[in-house]
């Protein structure tokens, strides 16, 4: 909710007479359970709740994803220069007596320190794409359509496979990434236009923004990220205890078989209709995540069917219906291996090194997003990934453009450097992928992962 944000009186949905939610949030010290009830029309920040329906969102409207939850920590993600003041703007219901304990913590001098610096280069109100950035992504949403028609019209073939796959990962990481982090524009049509760009390849922006906001209010929190076990049973990222029923014996050879399940996603992923009938993501409510009774969310699944018909009838149906035969099955199977290869690989190493921190809960939330996150490359694999091998610039600022992270990101080593915050960071991209691969190796043979650091070689700079 930006400093300019307005009062209104949008109210897309009645919600008088509906029935009460959950939001289920857990203290750090005592695991015990608390339970906050909310209408899908309400939010809860910091123990109050508010009215979302109360007012228009200059942001756009996907914020009324997460009525019915509290959301104390995605608000503060994607507005950290935020006061109490701004939330005057939403129409106050009733204060919680005794809210859940945050998970983090806020305000700490690495946090003031850290914005008060960046502030000075990217002031708030310019911290969307760039014209360079919108050009880039133009460019990869025309070469996109150019490789999709001729898929279609003049047929397939092992290098048409491969380019649309990676054209399709080129899409995923510069154009609706941005987009549906509302980091694109400060135009919210240009978001949402761009921010379907996840639907043209295969996926979901409601689904996308659903999980990956929760993975970034959490990350590798091992209870609330639910990226932390998207992959299990087949991988475990997370380090769980040697008893837990969890770890199977097939986890100790996980990091042979790795790139085999990642090549795996895009076919897995695109045939799972029913993952967009309902927009309920299985990952993001089973960390609690309440959707049940969304109707503004409902009220999007027939949208989010019809285009996954179409990248199905653009991708496997008129290209078999065109020529059916085996080759075309193992070209349509080649795009996808392309695609989710260079997707998976590039998400997956991004928390998941040698010595990245897990479960990190009761610190500051900032230095969280550091530790658990890790950066690579510089301005030319800036310009392959959307600015998103400097991940953890990301994580520190979510809504800012992609295009700014190379410009911010000597500062935000600066300060982390000052105050003991371990920045890790790796010149090549096969360094970060072989400490992903030794840290995927110790994870599943179930040692930990800081006995073995010796054996990396890449262990990142910090």
């Amino acid at each position: 909710m930006p400093p300019n944000a307005t009062e209104g009186s949008a109210k897309p949905f009645s919600t008088n007479n509906e029935e009460l939610t959950t939001a289920t949030t857990t203290t750090t010290s005592s695991k015990k359970e608390q339970v906050l009830k909310l209408k899908p029309n309400e939010v809860c920040i910091d123990g109050s709740v508010y009215d979302i329906y109360s007012f228009d969102h200059p942001g756009g409207d996907s914020l009324y994803i997460f009525g019915g939850n509290d959301v104390s920590i995605q608000y503060k993600m994607i507005h950290p220069y935020h006061t109490k003041r701004h939330l005057q703007k939403m129409k106050f219901l009733r204060q919680f007596s005794n809210p859940p304990k945050s998970d983090y913590l806020f305000g700490t001098a690495f946090e003031m320190e850290l914005k008060r610096e960046v502030l000075k280069v990217v002031p708030p109100g310019s911290e969307f794409g760039t014209n360079g950035y919108l050009v880039r992504a133009c460019l990869y949403i025309v070469l996109f359509g150019i490789l999709q028609y001729r898929w279609v019209i003049y047929g397939t073939s092992y290098t048409m496979a491969a380019a649309l796959g990676v054209s399709m990962a080129l899409i995923g990481l510069n154009v609706q990434h941005d987009a549906n982090h509302g980091a694109a524009s400060r135009r919210v049509w240009i978001n949402d236009l761009f921010g379907f760009g996840a639907d043209a390849i295969g996926g979901s922006k409601w689904l996308w923004i659903i999980k990956h906001w929760t993975h970034h209010a959490f990350t590798n929190h091992e209870e609330k990220d639910p990226d932390g076990f998207a992959a299990e049973p087949m991988i475990l990222f997370n380090d769980y205890d040697n008893k837990q029923k969890r770890r199977q014996a097939h986890h100790s050879f996980q990091a042979m078989y790795l790139v085999l399940v990642l090549s795996l996603y895009w076919i897995t992923s695109v045939l799972n209709i029913t993952q967009v009938w309902d927009l309920q993501d299985r990952g993001a409510t089973a960390v609690g995540v309440q959707l049940r009774h969304n109707k503004w969310l409902s009220h999007k699944t027939t949208y989010a069917v019809t285009l996954r018909l179409l990248h199905l009838l653009l991708t496997i149906v008129l290209p078999l219906y065109y020529n059916p035969s085996h080759q075309t099955l193992c070209h349509i199977y080649c795009m996808g291996v392309a695609g989710s290869l260079a997707l998976g690989c590039l998400f997956t190493l991004s928390h998941n090194f040698q010595s990245a921190e897990r479960h990190p809960t009761g610190q500051c939330w900032y230095t969280a997003q550091v530790e658990t996150s890790c950066t690579y490359g510089g301005w030319i694999s800036g310009y392959l990934t959307g600015g998103l091998n400097y991940q953890i610039e990301h994580h520190l600022f979510p809504r800012m453009c992609s295009a700014w992270y190379p410009t911010i990101s000597p500062i935000v080593r600066r300060i982390c450097k000052k105050h003991g915050v371990k920045y890790t960071y790796y010149p090549w991209l096969h360094q970060n992928m072989a400490s992903t691969l030794s840290y995927t190796h110790s994870i599943g043979n179930g040692s930990l992962h800081h006995q073995i650091l010796h054996h990396n070689p890449y262990k990142g700079e910090t």
